[in-house]
């Protein structure tokens, strides 16, 4: 082997290190979030405040549950 290179791993055997993170709870709760926040912004904008601030409120939930369900890199244990 020459300097540089890394051992790879034998054939059947998984790679080294941290399993990969896992974002698919974060992702639809964060585009939802997004949504219902820009929707909530334009409703202001035109003039409906009280169904603007109800759509605001809401995302700020969805925003919350969604970095709630964030993955913790420090509860991730390796296979």
């Amino acid at each position: 082997m020459t300097r540089g290179e890394r051992e790879q791993p034998s054939a059947g055997q998984p790679p080294a290190g941290p399993p990969p993170t896992d974002w698919a709870p974060l992702l639809p709760f964060g585009a939802l979030a997004l949504a219902v926040g820009v929707t909530g912004v334009l409703l202001l904008r035109v003039g409906n405040r009280f169904i603007g601030a109800v759509q605001l409120v809401l995302c700020i939930l969805l925003a919350g549950h969604a970095l709630g369900s964030r993955p913790d890199p420090g509860t991730i244990k390796a296979a």
